[in-house]
């Protein structure tokens, strides 16, 4: 008998339909995977299971558990289940997990609120999952807060959470999306060690397609709420049979091919830039001590070129963004944007700072809610000392969004009646808006779905080739920067350890840092090429 049997889910909040005949079953030590792009039915499908679903919400089929069926179940029931049989790992730990409280009492409160076992050994029991998530509390002591660890230590605690009385079925809900290359591979290592280890199994939710075929032992295609393929992994990865399939494997490893770089006159140049942070005092009257975020870095973009800048998070990519945007000093150093300095006498340098733009990873983030398209794109034109007025202001609001694939009349609309991908593409054209000399992206197309992400990959060839765009490209995607850059520099511990041509930093990486990002950098078969 199957763990888990989900036969023909349908479900519809109020006269929206959500799910359509979902089926599928997963095994006691299986890792069943279920991908497609964002709004296919994938986490509805896994809030079915553990019937946390919107007011509204009506069910038809059957979802069984050992089974048991799920959908009839009142809520006292489920809540006994919740955490008990069925685990749950949410994408982002940081709103998972209850900044107030240490992450010992929140693996303990699982325990607890089950009466599992009395509080000493519960303690015991969480001092153990937190060891084996790679936590061990001699290094990672019960009483620290979540703001106290990075982001896939934040993860690691959630998935002790979620194992802390071993469930049977362990829920995973893009839980490596927002986390660097080398602590993805950290992360898929556990999760496939605790199914073998507890034999659970594992419902493993995601859109990314590299993830799935070196983890998943069966894949579940679904688009629009309906399953459109599945079957083993590499069977279905080598004989993919619907279009839908064959285009995610497509886009997971699209190729853009950038215009070649024009000038080589230097734009931006750094000289040995340092930032540090101060930090708080151990002591009454001890001098507080400082961390180095930015380490004596040294590199020049040229016109025209597109750089990229890749490493770990916690490698300083974002300190080093924030000072070239002029939005922190740095201690020593210097930045000079065609031959300006950013910063003047400690203070940014305005006639430097408009000359630049940046592109954010959360565009729906960025913008003001209130606010319609056109207001926000033309939000750049403050720098400017005399911004365009009247027709030249609606011209310049129309060629821009007509340059990054949409239209005049979208000026006119607000930013919630707009997709994941329409949403950078606004992004850019609000960074393009005032004619910038450079542009950074700061992990722009990380949070897209894959289809979406080649898209924006291809828009910013054409506007490299319309526009002679010279861009900072930052992300802890490398096969993005690959494709993406002319050159790419790689930062550890707030240095830069090695650069170059992009192509031959990837073909022959020189620093043992290198290798091992690219190692860990999860790469699709060369089986399903070939069918694709």
């Amino acid at each position: 008998m199957s763990l888990l049997a989900i036969t023909n889910l349908s479900l519809s909040v109020h006269a929206a339909g959500i799910l359509k005949d979902v089926s599928l079953s997963i095994d006691p030590g299986q890792i069943v995977a279920v991908t497609g792009e964002s709004g296919s039915g994938k986490s509805m499908t896994a809030l079915a299971v553990m019937q946390l679903l919107p007011n509204g919400a009506r069910t038809a089929g059957s979802v069984l558990l050992d089974g048991k069926e799920l959908l009839d179940r009142p809520e006292a029931e489920m809540c006994a289940l919740r955490g008990a049989s069925i685990g749950m790992v949410f994408q982002e730990p940081m709103t998972a997990l209850n900044p107030v409280k240490t992450i010992g009492d929140q693996v303990m409160e699982t325990i607890l609120i089950h009466k599992a076992m009395p509080k000493d050994q519960a303690q015991d029991r969480a001092r153990e999952v937190l060891t084996r998530v790679g936590l061990p509390p001699d290094k990672f002591p019960l009483g620290r807060y979540p703001h106290e660890l990075s982001g896939g230590q934040r993860q690691r605690v959630v998935i002790a959470m979620a194992i802390a009385l071993r469930p049977r079925l362990l829920i995973a809900d893009e839980p490596t999306t927002a986390l660097d290359v080398t602590t993805q591979a950290q992360i898929l290592d556990l999760l496939k060690g605790l199914v073998s280890e507890y034999g659970m199994g594992l419902l493993m939710i995601t859109h990314d397609l590299a993830v799935v075929a070196g983890m998943a032992d069966r894949i579940v295609v679904m688009r629009r709420g309906e399953v459109v393929e599945t079957g083993p992994t590499r069977h279905l990865l080598a004989n993919m049979r619907h279009p839908y399939t064959r285009m995610l494997f497509e886009a997971s490893s699209h190729q853009v091919s950038l215009p070649d770089a024009t000038g080589r006159a230097p734009l931006l140049a750094l000289n040995g830039v340092v930032r540090d942070y101060r930090l708080p005092r151990t002591k009454l009257f001890g001098d507080p001590g400082h961390h180095r975020a930015v380490d004596n870095v040294s590199f020049t973009l040229n016109r025209g070129e597109r750089l990229g800048l890749v490493g770990e998070s916690g490698c300083g990519k974002s300190t080093l963004t924030r000072a070239i945007l002029g939005l922190e000093d740095v201690q020593q150093g210097q930045i000079l944007l065609d031959g300006q300095p950013v910063f003047a006498g400690h203070r940014p340098n305005l006639e430097v700072r408009r000359k630049m733009q940046v592109v954010f990873q959360d565009p729906f983030g960025s913008f003001n809610p209130r606010h319609r398209v056109a207001r926000l794109i033309t939000e750049p034109f403050h720098l400017l000392q005399a911004p365009p007025t009247g027709s030249e202001r609606q011209d310049r609001i129309a060629e821009m969004l007509t340059a990054v694939g949409l239209t005049p009349e979208d000026a006119g609309k607000y930013i919630h009646e707009f997709s994941g991908g329409q949403r950078q593409r606004i992004a850019i054209a609000r960074a393009l808006i005032t004619r910038p000399q450079l542009i950074l992206f700061d992990e722009a197309v990380s949070a897209l779905d894959v289809s979406v992400r080649a898209q924006i990959l291809d828009l910013l060839a054409e506007l490299c080739a319309a526009y002679d765009l010279t861009y900072l490209f930052i992300s802890h995607d490398l096969s993005v920067v690959r494709t993406i850059t002319d050159r790419v520099m790689v930062m550890r511990a707030g240095r830069i350890v090695e650069q170059g041509e992009t192509e031959q930093v990837f073909s022959d990486p020189q620093h043992p840092y290198t290798r091992a990002l690219i190692a860990a950098a999860p790469r699709l078969p060369d089986f399903g090429r070939g069918a694709a």
